[in-house]
């Protein structure tokens, strides 16, 4: 699981320099140091506004799902309130960094209903791992109103899941879209490590 994918992703890195450091974002080199899967190495933190630099952005039309726009990372620095003004849109999001945390990708938009911004993935993880995944989903997300969907599909063998990104820790309305998306990536990174650690 995640602890096979960053230790591929430093030796692909490895392989790409004849240094012995590699430069990682603070998820994965918080995640290398607790677990000592780099003793020799020289890690260095990237900034974290460039992790979805190259990832492929679509702004999407609610009712048919189709495309409205395939947009730039530039798109990222738009305020997420952008959601709430464009209703009929939501965010799909695909990035090579959703592959080490077993995600497809993920679409955002605002809810009409409640106003919250809602998160929707497809989470690559066996179905055993079902009671786990909640138990690590109630304990992550906060607040009382805090509420999660997951369901498990035969058909695709993976795990669709829903949730508000309000209650994720670190939320607040005035963050850009690029930092929605890292505040998910964080929220998804603990959650699947937390599902590995309930393996052991």
């Amino acid at each position: 699981m995640l602890k096979d994918q960053i230790k591929q992703y430093i030796t692909e890195q490895l392989n790409h320099r004849n240094e012995n450091g590699i430069t990682i974002f603070k998820e994965e080199k918080e995640y290398v140091e607790r677990n000592q899967l780099a003793d020799h190495l020289q890690l260095s933190e990237m900034d974290a506004s460039v992790r979805f630099a190259d990832a492929y952005i679509e702004r999407c039309d609610k009712e048919s799902e189709n495309m409205l726009k395939n947009e730039t990372s530039a798109f990222l620095n738009e305020r997420l309130d952008y959601l709430k003004k464009h209703k009929n849109e939501f965010i799909y999001i695909e990035s090579n960094w959703f592959d080490l945390i077993s995600i497809e990708a993920i679409s955002l938009e605002a809810d009409d209903v409640f106003g919250t911004y809602d998160v929707m993935l497809g989470l690559k993880l066996q179905k055993k791992f079902e009671k786990s995944l909640k138990e690590n989903l109630d304990s992550l997300l906060s607040g009382d109103q805090a509420k999660f969907d997951l369901m498990f599909s035969l058909e695709d063998g993976l795990w669709n899941l829903n949730f508000a990104l309000n209650y994720v820790q670190g939320f607040h309305e005035d963050i850009t879209i690029g930092e929605a998306f890292q505040l998910i990536y964080r929220f998804l990174f603990q959650l699947v490590e937390a599902v590995e650690e309930d393996r052991k």
